[in-house]
């Protein structure tokens, strides 16, 4: 069979959290806090789920620049690998600050920066906007001359080493500290505390950060997350707040140089007062606290994704386009509706309609008989006859009681 071995990624990430658990719980320190961890990972599905449509089209950019534009016939070599390395690194360095001081490029990394905790969970808080955005500053690799199948290697490996320094369990490590990004170095660049802003922005290697004077040591004991804290489990809402805020200060702000600065300036130019109003029109928060069951249910349906994600990913090959365009929308429809669940919102049982929905084309799709359509046809009419009753036991179900 013609499987995708890079879906065991999966459960090896999934491997190393569950080991950081243990590993935290016999240290006495609690690292992990639900509402956040299944937020993190939300994020890292979606990420992974697209990267499926998208890999491809970076590896035909990379592959189209070589081609016509590549200066040096760079061939493989020992050495030229670890020039390949030392280049990777050095962009990125350059693509994770410009993340942090242009406003239209925080936009798509702020995502990676919510979490108020620090586990590896939160590795996995990487969008798909920013694949594209590191995407056009490795452009350069091969217009230096490497090679795309080189690049692509290159970036599988350079990807995996931040995976491991997303964590409290390791302290600091002797000799290494002076070469490498380590799990102290991160700690740092996730801290809001005022001396920890906009600091250690190198990924593998430390010596950037070094170089260019943006490293501090880690003294203090790091706080976690945003200057102003999120205070959201919203699917949605993480990924698109601070792009609504941005265009909120453009819309309010006169004059086009203005407007440009907020955009390609500082992340400090927007308003202040942005997110406040966007959230009394968008998130409409409900105050009350969790019900007992909502935790069950919305690990339930994560462990689900995760399952229904690796079969996926092993299995691409074998999946038909339009199966994979109904998985998508499956997958994407359950992570909204836990951060749904999460923040207690009243609307969350309509989206089990958009869910059966998906499940009925995609089955169709696979058993193309009129008998499908007429069965898939009558459980939706029960549904819509029989609406209130339903809605009071799924509500019930969730939330442990019923919801108006």
């Amino acid at each position: 069979m013609h499987l995708n071995y890079l879906a065991l990624a999966v459960p090896f990430f999934l491997t190393f959290i569950g080991l950081e658990y243990l590993v935290a719980g016999k240290q006495g320190k609690k690292y992990f806090k639900f509402n956040d961890s299944i937020t993190n990972l939300s994020v890292g599905i979606a990420e992974r789920l697209l990267d499926t449509f998208t890999v491809g089209l970076f590896y035909f950019v990379y592959d189209w620049l070589y081609r016509h534009f590549a200066i040096f016939d760079i061939k493989s070599s020992v050495l030229l690998w670890v020039a390949l390395l030392m280049c990777t690194d050095f962009v990125w360095y350059w693509y994770h600050r410009l993340a942090h001081e242009v406003t239209v490029f925080w936009c798509a990394h702020v995502v990676h920066h919510q979490s108020e905790e620090f586990n590896y969970t939160v590795s996995a808080r990487i969008t798909v906007f920013q694949a594209f955005i590191r995407t056009g500053f490795w452009a350069i690799l091969p217009v230096i001359g490497f090679p795309p199948a080189m690049i692509t290697s290159m970036l599988l490996v350079h990807g995996l080493y931040p995976f491991f320094i997303h964590t409290r369990t390791i302290g600091k490590l002797g000799i290494l500290e002076y070469i490498l990004v380590t799990p102290s170095h991160h700690r740092v660049h996730h801290a809001s505390n005022p001396q920890y802003l906009d600091k250690n922005y190198g990924d593998v290697f430390i010596i950037w950060d070094k170089l260019f004077g943006t490293f501090v040591k880690e003294e203090e004991e790091p706080v976690y997350g945003l200057t102003k804290p999120l205070e959201s489990n919203s699917f949605l809402w993480q990924h698109f707040h601070f792009i609504l805020e941005m265009l909120y200060s453009v819309r309010r702000t006169s004059g086009w140089r203005n407007k440009l600065r907020i955009i390609f300036g500082k992340p400090d130019y927007v308003d202040p007062d942005a997110r406040r109003v966007l959230e009394e029109a968008f998130l409409l928060r409900n105050p009350q606290a969790e019900a007992p069951r909502l935790i069950r249910y919305v690990l339930w349906q994560i462990i689900a994704t995760l399952l229904i994600l690796f079969s996926f990913l092993l299995l691409e090959y074998y999946v038909p386009i339009f199966i994979q365009v109904c998985i998508t929308l499956l997958i994407l429809l359950t992570l909204i509706n836990c951060g749904a669940i999460m923040e207690q919102k009243k609307w969350v049982f309509y989206l089990e309609y958009a869910r059966y929905l998906v499940l009925c084309l995609a089955g169709y799709y696979i058993w193309p008989h009129a008998g499908f359509l007429y069965a898939a046809a009558i459980i939706m009419i029960m549904a819509f006859y029989f609406q209130s009753h339903l809605k009071e036991r799924y509500l019930r179900l969730v939330y442990g009681y019923p919801r108006s």
